[in-house]
């Protein structure tokens, strides 16, 4: 049997330890090497991922210099050569080296060591983003970390530039929450939504995406003006747009649709629309289809809507994509979509009982029926 994939085990493993005490070692010749590895991994069956970024942290407290700064100072001499400069994405760096900046942030977040932590943090991120280290920073000095953020998004390196929009992202998840005003962080997402590094304009639109949850218009707004800039090249501020608006757009928003091109009430024909069963089971598929007419020349975009039923009965709708399409005016299309219904779901816990369909076109809800899921 295939060994079950444990993704606490790839990031913090024996290997991945051995590795930092090595690199600590060598600035650090004080350093207790073989009794650090011993102890950090003893008691790393019975931890989840979390923990063991915890305990590494609090190891670093056993076996390096009591004084904070001293401490700090080995772990950043230790690090790494920087990440390549060269790439333009997915190099979010090695997780082995979150316990540094959980170390900065747990013993260094204090007035007295305020700008040498911050610089810390700088160089970490480097190595492996702060995003979540920063955000204690945020709520405690948020004049002091907002000017080391404003400073990143003017470095050339572009993790650093990432940082001053991810770790303000407003809903960034599995972080802690930030204390401050959603608009507030506009002001440097205007320095960097025209990056040239996809690894900072995901997290712009994310960020903005974020935003969109909680105040839609300023959003939208943000996004026409910065378009209007034309400082972003056309594909790169089309991602942008389309990435930052997907909340939006799965809600139906008129206005996050008009910015992408789709009209809110296209000139449509819908016909044949057929739900294949009035009963699935676990491991079963729900199909159905549809045929589209277009009366005119448009562009439409394609959801499906499952009302799942929750533990208490009532409705949950999830929205779902299709596809995209373009259509002439006369032209006709059919279309089959196939929903598998999983058991032992990590996303989300199904519960029998009446589901509802709908299917969704530019924001445009049309029924497709209901069914029963059964275990």
């Amino acid at each position: 049997m295939k060994e079950k994939f444990s993704l606490k085990d790839e990031l913090f493993n024996s290997d991945k330890v051995h590795k930092i005490a090595v690199e600590i070692k060598a600035v650090y010749p004080a350093f207790d090497q073989k009794a650090f590895e011993r102890d950090v991994l003893k008691p790393f069956p019975k931890l989840e991922l979390k923990e063991r970024m915890y305990h590494i942290r609090d190891m670093f407290v056993l076996y390096l210099p009591e004084d904070y700064r001293e401490a700090v100072d080995i772990l950043v001499k230790s690090l790494p050569d920087e990440l390549d400069t060269n790439r333009s994405d997915n190099d979010f760096g090695d997780f082995i080296y979150a316990p540094y900046s959980e170390f900065v942030a747990a013993f260094g977040c204090s007035r007295i060591e305020l700008s040498f932590s911050l610089q810390a943090l700088r160089e970490i991120t480097k190595r492996f983003s702060v995003e979540f280290a920063i955000r204690d920073f945020i709520n405690a000095y948020p004049e002091e970390t907002f000017a080391m953020l404003e400073a990143c998004a003017l470095s050339n390196n572009y993790h650093e530039r990432r940082l001053a929009s991810e770790g303000l992202r407003p809903k960034l998840p599995w972080a802690k929450k930030i204390n401050i005003e959603h608009d507030r962080t506009l002001f440097i997402l205007n320095n960097i939504f025209y990056d040239k590094t996809r690894y900072v304009t995901r997290s712009v639109a994310n960020h903005l995406n974020d935003i969109s949850k909680i105040d839609p218009e300023l959003a939208i707004a943000t996004l026409k003006s910065w378009k209007a800039t034309g400082k972003q090249n056309k594909k790169e501020m089309d991602y942008i747009i389309s990435h930052a608006l997907r909340t939006l757009v799965k809600q139906g928003n008129e206005e996050a649709l008009a910015l992408l091109g789709y009209e809110r009430d296209p000139k449509i024909v819908l016909s044949d629309l057929k739900l294949h069963q009035d009963e699935v089971r676990l491991g079963e598929a729900l199909i159905f289809d549809f045929e589209i007419e277009a009366k005119e020349d448009c562009h439409l975009l394609l959801d499906y809507i499952i009302h799942f039923r929750t533990k208490s009965g009532k409705a949950s709708p999830k929205v779902h994509k299709i596809k995209k399409l373009s259509l002439k005016a006369g032209e006709c299309i059919g279309v089959s979509k196939k929903h598998l219904f999983r058991a032992n779901m990590s996303t989300r816990k199904l519960y029998a009982g009446k589901h509802k369909v709908e299917l969704q076109i530019n924001g445009v809800c049309y029924d497709l029926g209901t069914f029963i899921l059964n275990g």
